[in-house]
């Protein structure tokens, strides 16, 4: 993404997240196997080395996804991004969760400390196979984004990807798997797992 002069420290927090968030999501996919490992390749980023998608279209459908939270997240306005895995019946069963504060009241430079910080979830990603769960056979998946309120509508196309949408929620709470956390100003970022409850009777619909 290009680095633009004179942004607001919101701005270049926001605009380093993005960036993080496509590479994080790509390492994601990758480690849970849905596609051959044919369907990436290595490339590097904050120096370390990482996966790239190589089909057009899923190397599009993230970017474009996570391009288009960037108006909302430069506001304050995103709360969580979730990489959700589905079985045959379109229940969840699995959620990678990052939750995010970022400080719009901000006034320093962060690219340098900030960048450093985000690396090490990378790597820890890269080495978290063992924590989760084998996928059913023929399962999808789609990125969610949750806002602290309801955005307006706003002219970037990318972002007009982002649209209310109809998903099933579990009733018992969830199982969490922290996987790493950062607290430092102007973001706070927490990573962790989500399973269903062994006890989960069953999902019921939600309209958000």
């Amino acid at each position: 993404m290009e680095r633009r002069e004179n942004q607001s420290p919101q701005d270049e927090t926001a605009r380093i997240l993005v960036e993080f968030l496509e590479v994080a999501i790509t390492s994601i996919v990758f480690l849970k196997g849905v596609y051959p490992s044919g369907a990436f390749e290595r490339r590097r980023y904050m120096n370390i080395v990482v996966q790239r998608a190589k089909h057009p279209e899923l190397r599009d459908y993230i970017h474009s996804a996570i391009t288009g939270l960037l108006p909302f997240m430069q506001k304050g306005l995103v709360e969580r991004v979730a990489v959700v895995f589905y079985n045959n019946d379109n229940i969840p069963v699995e959620r990678f969760i990052f939750k995010l504060n970022v400080n719009q009241s901000y006034g320093s430079k962060v690219e340098g400390s900030l960048e450093f910080s985000l690396r090490s979830f990378l790597m820890k990603l890269s080495v978290s196979g063992s924590l989760t769960k084998v996928l059913p056979r023929d399962c999808r998946w789609e990125i969610t984004a949750y806002f602290r309120s309801i955005p307006q509508v706003t002219e970037n196309k990318d972002a007009k990807l982002w649209i209310p949408t109809d998903t099933k929620q579990w009733q018992q709470p969830s199982l969490i798997t922290p996987i790493k956390s950062l607290s430092s100003e102007p973001l706070c970022l927490q990573l962790y797992m989500e399973h269903p409850n062994q006890s989960e009777p069953k999902l019921e619909e939600n309209t958000t």
